[in-house]
């Protein structure tokens, strides 16, 4: 009870065969509104069962957007946690999404997870242009375990209701899980950088520390 097996879930017959994360998002997202139609909202469960191999991937992308977009509200506090959930997973080398039933009957709306990507998109499409496979025992084996239990420290950070704790650490997971779509070991390592950095600069400095690292930037461009 709670599992949806990737391998033998019913999905969308041809969505391991999209190239490219924003094709792949429009193509789950209109596959999602297709069986649910319009102004439907979607289970955790039914996201799952929509994907196969890259479940983990394009379902942490999808969570973690709405975290790192400036002016989304409520989606980031309906996500966090799944995500730290699915890190975990990730970490424990499960094959399989694993969700208690009361988490995976959760609730997205499919409108606000559309308009969250159209807000993505264009900088996501920038990022696709440096975006190939290189790098990749970054994204399997035991690398993979590791990319999930690094991950927790930025999902962790987006569950504390604090200035400054969700947008950059959002920004960092989405990073990774782009890299980890597409098999680019470089993206999966800046994602982790711009994740752990911030956290880390956080915990030592606090808001101030943060506020001197914008500014001086600021100064720099």
């Amino acid at each position: 009870m709670g599992t949806r097996d990737m391998t033998s879930a019913p999905s969308a017959p041809s969505s391991d065969a999209v190239r490219g994360t924003t094709a792949l998002l429009a193509h789950v997202l209109a596959d999602l509104k297709a069986r649910h139609g319009e102004g439907a909202s979607v289970s955790l469960f039914d996201l799952t069962a929509t994907l196969k191999t890259r479940a983990y991937g394009v379902i942490l992308l999808l969570m973690a957007l709405p975290c790192c977009l400036p002016f989304v509200y409520l989606l980031p506090q309906i996500v966090a946690l799944p995500m730290l959930i699915l890190c975990a997973q990730l970490a424990m080398g499960r094959s399989q999404i694993w969700l208690p039933q009361r988490l995976g009957n959760r609730m997205l709306p499919v409108d606000g997870l559309q308009t969250t990507v159209s807000r993505a998109e264009p900088w996501m499409r920038r990022l696709e242009v440096f975006t190939k496979p290189r790098l990749t025992f970054l994204t399997e084996g035991v690398s993979l375990r590791l990319l999930g239990g690094l991950l927790m420290i930025p999902c962790a950070s987006i569950l504390v209701p604090l200035p400054l704790t969700n947008s950059v650490p959002g920004l960092g997971v989405t990073v990774a899980a782009i890299g980890l779509i597409e098999r680019d070991g470089v993206l999966v390592l800046l994602g982790l950088l711009i994740g752990l950095v911030w956290v880390a600069a956080l915990l030592i400095g606090g808001e101030a520390a943060i506020s001197f690292f914008i500014d001086t930037v600021r100064g720099l461009l």
